[in-house]
């Protein structure tokens, strides 16, 4: 007797059915990004400019870093030939590591695939290195230190948003001797707000916890060299492991860990998502160390960066758009419904040659949908005027004032 096959077909229609009907459904504009026309590519035979990339400080096509990468691939070959155990660690990947835990002040680091994956790994991992850890999570951390948390299977406290009243009654009802860990990140990508980290840090000491640093929104833009906020606010010494990318400013791929050299070869030895992984290509690698390496010398291209941001937010500021501003170069403008998000994001598009993709839930909490501007010292001031403008005119046009986008 034969059991009767469930819907399923019907199942993921109903799925996607929803998505649609909540105006949420992800559509994936393609890009065709031209070495050295930054922030320019091409989409459907148009030019248009791209406002909400990760590639912050334009890097990604930096000459130094092709370069490197074009010698990495006649050199190496295209893979890395394995795990970083079997066969898949290169001189590169080594170099890589040693000036990454330069950089960050640190003994040792680790690279990784992704950040994605340095978080879940890590996170995941450090229960079987300090039996019965607990750990205090700020609320709005990112998906990835959620997830390692989560498979981690450790005892957990979330605790309120950059509320250090919350996280110290936390803190204090704990025992005093269980294992803690403080989990939060430097900026926060979807309101671009900063962690008081010198306050978490005291907090850490008091209650005798270990400091874990999300700095991926960060590097290669905040503080000396480039090496995040904890260093631009004289914390560094104070962060026990820093998790970091390679994607975002500095414009190539991979994430990363760093901190003392004994925690990073016990975490190497006991993470299945470091250990069971094909490694980087040491083409990536070659292009992150160059990346990384160009950017620790490169002040004038943070300040211009900064210039750049503080342009955009005073034109929408004139304007009165009701964007986000917590200092830092994220610039999230704030609609407040998944269907006027994504009028105003094909508007820009097909008419001005904007693209920014809308932010939805579960990004972010329903009623704040929104578009995510970022600005890089690529773009021009005729360029951000012009975006400046059409904002504007699509406001009066879509007959939507502040009070129902923000609504």
């Amino acid at each position: 007797m034969s059991v009767k096959k469930p819907d399923y077909n019907g199942m993921v229609d109903t799925a996607l059915e929803q998505l649609h009907a909540e105006g949420r459904y992800r559509v994936f504009i393609p890009l065709a990004r031209s070495n050295g026309a930054f922030p320019k590519a091409g989409h459907n035979a148009k030019d248009v400019t791209i406002w909400c990339g990760n590639d912050y400080l334009g890097m990604g096509q930096h000459p130094a870093v092709v370069a490197a990468m074009q010698d990495a691939l006649v050199r190496y070959g295209a893979g890395s030939g394995g795990t970083r155990n079997i066969s898949g660690t290169s001189p590169l990947h080594e170099e890589l590591e040693r000036e990454l835990a330069d950089l960050h002040g640190k003994s040792g680091a680790l690279i990784f695939t992704s950040a994605y994956v340095a978080n879940d790994a890590t996170l995941s991992t450090l229960p079987k290195l300090f039996p019965g850890l607990i750990i205090y999570s700020d609320e709005k951390n990112h998906a990835s230190m959620i997830e390692g948390i989560r498979r981690g299977g450790m005892q957990k406290r979330i605790w309120r948003h950059n509320d250090l009243a919350h996280l110290e009654e936390l803190l204090a009802a704990d025992d005093p001797a269980a294992p803690k860990l403080i989990a939060f990140e430097s900026v926060y990508s979807m309101e671009g707000d900063f962690a008081p980290i010198s306050e978490i840090c005291d907090l850490a000491d008091k209650y005798g916890a270990l400091t874990y640093l999300d700095e991926v929104h960060a590097v290669g833009m905040y503080g000396p060299e480039g090496a995040g906020v904890a260093a631009r606010d004289g914390q560094m010494q104070r962060i026990d492991m820093i998790n970091a990318t390679l994607a975002k400013a500095f414009g190539v791929m991979g994430g990363y860990i760093a901190g003392d050299a004994r925690l990073m070869d016990a975490i190497r030895s006991n993470a299945s998502g470091f250990i069971f992984t094909t490694s980087l290509s040491p083409v990536i690698a070659a292009g992150a160390l160059a990346s990384v390496r160009a950017l620790r010398k490169d002040e004038a291209r943070r300040e211009l960066h900064r210039d750049r941001v503080a342009q955009l937010k005073r034109l929408l500021r004139a304007s009165g758009l009701p964007f986000l501003d917590h200092g830092s170069h994220i610039v999230p403008l704030i609609i407040g419904d998944p269907r006027h998000t994504k009028l105003v994001s094909d508007r820009l598009l097909h008419d001005h040659g904007a693209y920014v993709q809308p932010i939805n839930y579960p990004t972010v909490p329903r009623g704040t949908e929104r578009l995510r501007f970022t600005v890089t010292p690529d773009h021009t001031d005729l360029q951000i005027a012009q975006l400046a403008r059409a904002l504007t005119a699509l406001w009066a046009h879509c007959g939507l004032n502040h009070a129902e986008m923000t609504a």
